[in-house]
């Protein structure tokens, strides 16, 4: 299992000290970096500027939302990052959720997996670069000849020719059909809450897609790539002090990401065995009572999501992560030393 430096997106200010992150990952022996977005700053930008200084570490997205640029625009995004790099780029997607793709974007959310799979479509003629780009899909036709078309559209050909036809596609997805058919199509899979706990959940799903005629890739040979905080806590007490900060961001997610009738990752929280805690964590936080929802979150769940504990408990810890299957393990820091103290613990 490869080690990655999760730098996720910026909150209102941008964050301070992620160039010595970045620095630590690449001399600590890590495998890639990988920025984020939300609805603020955005994956793309933060990855050239912190990744310019590095020529070992791969540098992903986990994740651009589809809905925020039009698919030959997400290609030429990868084609470019993966000439400036060498080759080490990762292009990590999602279809995000309706009040971002609606409230934010201004586009549809109907049938996100067929657009997924237009979308995934698209980038892979365009960095294969065989033929001039076409799309008879109903989501992303290529030429576009619907309302407002003055009819001149024509198929094109990337001017830049690809460094790589086969840049690394991996994709956040949640749901049964969403992770199979990821399992299906993609290089590889970024879960959101994907634990020692819930991964057997998976594992169906997964073997569902990789089942299917023309599958792209095995399960030996397919990436998942989980993400969680680590941090080695010298006594109880402070291992405590963790869990409680991180009590809110579980809250957040369960919820406060997505409306009464749509929020996904409330929907994994259901599925892993908390349905009852869900619904009354996403009540309270839709109702403003944001503490309280966060006062109900379990000390084992935070645990079960991140990993938190003495050296000796985070080694076994990580050992567990990595028996699930999982071939990255994405952690964040809050600092250079505390990085490079972990990648000692688990060289």
């Amino acid at each position: 299992m490869k080690l990655g430096l999760q730098l996720g997106y910026w909150g209102a200010q941008p964050p301070a000290g992620v160039e010595d992150l970045v620095t630590a990952a690449e001399e600590s022996g890590f495998d890639a970096v990988f920025t984020a977005e939300a609805w603020g700053s955005d994956a793309f930008t933060p990855l050239t500027w912190w990744g310019r200084g590095t020529s070992r570490v791969r540098l992903g997205t986990s994740i651009v939302q589809m809905s925020g640029r039009a698919p030959t625009s997400i290609a030429m995004h990868a084609l470019t990052l993966d000439h400036l790099t060498g080759g080490r780029f990762i292009l990590g997607m999602g279809v995000s959720g309706p009040q971002v793709v609606e409230g934010w974007y201004g586009q549809p959310f109907q049938k996100p997996l067929a657009r997924t799979r237009e979308v995934v479509d698209i980038i892979r003629q365009v960095l294969a670069r065989e033929a001039p780009v076409t799309n008879d899909g109903p989501h992303y036709p290529l030429p576009y000849a619907g309302p407002g078309s003055v009819g001149l559209g024509k198929p094109l050909k990337p001017i830049v020719h690809p460094l790589r036809p086969d840049v690394p596609i991996w994709l956040g997805a949640e749901g049964p059909k969403n992770v199979a058919q990821t399992a299906e199509i993609a290089d590889g899979w970024i879960p959101i809450f994907y634990t020692p706990k819930s991964a057997a959940m998976y594992q169906p799903w997964l073997d569902e897609g990789f089942a299917r005629p023309g599958a792209r890739r095995t399960r030996d040979d397919f990436e998942i790539a989980a993400t969680c905080h680590l941090q080695i806590c010298d006594t109880p007490e402070a291992t405590q002090l963790v869990v409680d900060a991180l009590r809110s961001s579980v809250a957040l997610y369960m919820g406060g990401m997505g409306a009464a009738e749509a929020n996904f990752h409330n929907q994994v929280f259901v599925r892993m065995g908390y349905e009852a805690l869900a619904g009354e964590v996403q009540r309270l936080y839709l109702d403003g009572r944001k503490d309280e929802a966060t006062a109900l979150i379990p000390d084992d769940l935070v645990h079960d999501l991140h990993i938190i504990g003495s050296a000796a408990e985070v080694q076994d810890k990580v050992a567990a992560w990595e028996d699930t299957g999982v071939t990255t393990l994405l952690l964040s820091f809050r600092g250079a030393d505390e990085l490079r103290r972990v990648a000692e613990l688990l060289a």
